[in-house]
């Protein structure tokens, strides 16, 4: 093959050997899980409670959580495990030698930039909740009467700018400690699902509405909004498996059981709240002082820390989407500079409207994940290797994909003040399934194009 022709990110990259592999309880496992141990997962999933009870947002929660396994990480897993290669080398495939360096290529460090501000926004938050700080951001409603607070911005900046250099330069350090805080969330978790759990009876389902069947929509939506980037990244984690049933049982267990565990603890910590006080905001962090007053404080700090590990492993993720595809520029200055606009969103408040930026991460991811898989089914479940230019059939997915995605975002309703869908309609969803059938329709039309000579390519007919 002929390296010389193809671009420097496809040229220079080597497969991981399966002599670097390993089972799948020690690496796809717990990476996945530890995700899930985030607050920011699960922070506003108790917003479901307005069209429907915790009955429709767990059985929202169970179903989401096998939709995430099976449509959004199984097939890129196997990908990942047979060629050995990244994301950003298998999406060749799906969207040419060229048009790959922008999807999933780029994109995907653009998007976990916004992921970092999501991280900054809600360490300051916990840090500070901790202790009995309220401090608002440039955005918040309530900086008309009592100013911004420049308290939320030093600690922003500290944070995100500390944990963007651990993600450059330390992230094998923080890997190690990774492995032992998810579990200190998860302590603070059944803390509050048993704190809230006699109070669980007392909340008030609403009567009017969509009901049940929305609660349990928006749960879906927000879980896959959540986790359509790290569906997709299964491809960098399936590097690492040896086999399918690593692939499927890290994904049974770090992703399914992930969600149900750590999703469901919280969606009944914050039912007991609601049942409380039912006029309180329904979420994780408001919920902690109702459910447990005596320890909310020392809880907040310990999410907090929580937090450190997916704060690094965003940045460092960054640094090497974006250092691989801009290899004129050193990993530290990229990193550094995604932090800086990870930073900028967290400080104004943009970071915290989780409902409508999991809406647009769904909506961005969605259609990608759908073209691959058509790809990959089309291909004889196989990847047939980087096609050349750009694919017409990929981003033509990915248009109309990302377009049905947004059509209930909040931004979009806001921006034509209108609402062409209700909130609660899982669009993230919908935008993989228009995405896998946009591509499957223009690849069999003729416009998919033609594979090119690489390394791990299986073009058998």
């Amino acid at each position: 093959m002929a390296n010389g022709t193809l671009p420097a990110y496809l040229a220079s990259a080597k497969p991981n050997p399966t002599t670097n592999r390993g089972p799948w309880w020690t690496n796809t496992a717990p990476a996945y899980f530890g995700i899930f141990t985030w607050i920011a997962f699960y922070d506003k999933l108790g917003t479901s409670f307005k069209y429907g009870g915790l009955d429709a947002a767990l059985g929202g929660l169970v179903i989401a959580a096998v939709i995430c396994h099976f449509l959004y990480h199984y097939v890129f897993g196997l990908l990942g495990m047979r060629t050995g290669y990244p994301l950003y080398v298998v999406g060749s495939s799906t969207f040419g030698t060229k048009g790959g360096f922008l999807f999933p290529g780029i994109f995907m460090g653009l998007l976990q930039i916004g992921w970092y501000s999501v991280g900054t926004f809600y360490a300051t938050k916990l840090m500070l909740g901790a202790f009995n700080v309220k401090a608002l951001t440039v955005l918040d409603p309530e900086v008309a009467n009592r100013g911004f607070s420049l308290l939320f911005l030093i600690v922003a900046i500290a944070w995100g700018y500390i944990f963007a250099l651990f993600g450059a330069f330390g992230i094998k350090y923080v890997a190690k400690m990774s492995s032992y805080l998810p579990w200190v969330a998860v302590a603070m978790l059944v803390i509050a699902a048993v704190c809230g759990l006699p109070q669980i009876g007392k909340i008030q389902v609403a009567k009017a509405g969509p009901g049940s069947l929305a609660a349990a929509c928006l749960v879906i939506q927000m879980v896959i909004g959540f986790f359509a980037t790290a569906g997709a990244a299964g491809v960098d984690f399936g590097t690492n498996s040896r086999d399918a049933n690593d692939v499927n049982m890290g994904g049974l267990t770090g992703i399914t059981m992930g969600i149900v565990l750590t999703g469901g603890l919280a969606l009944v910590a914050v039912a007991g709240a609601q049942g409380l006080e039912p006029s309180g905001e329904p979420t994780m962090f408001a919920s902690l002082p109702v459910v447990s007053p005596g320890l909310a404080k020392i809880m907040l700090l310990l999410f907090a820390i929580g937090s450190m590990a997916p704060s690094c492993f965003c940045s460092s993720i960054i640094g090497n989407s974006l250092s691989t595809m801009i290899p004129s520029i050193g990993r530290v200055p990229l990193t550094l500079g995604g932090a800086t606009i990870g930073i900028i969103l967290a400080a104004t408040g943009v970071a915290g409207n989780l409902e409508s930026f999991f809406g647009l991460i769904g909506a961005s991811f969605g259609p990608i994940c759908g073209a691959i898989l058509a790809d990959y089914f089309l291909s004889g479940r196989k990847w047939a290797g980087p096609r050349g230019g750009v694919s017409i059939a990929g981003y033509a997915a990915w248009v109309i994909g990302f377009l049905v995605g947004i059509s209930n975002n909040g931004m979009v309703t806001k921006l034509l003040n209108r609402e062409l869908l209700p909130d609660w309609h899982p669009t993230a969803l919908y935008s993989l399934i228009v995405g896998f059938v946009v591509y499957a329709i223009l690849a069999k039309a003729g416009l998919q194009g033609k594979t090119v000579a690489y390394p791990g390519a299986d073009t058998s007919k």
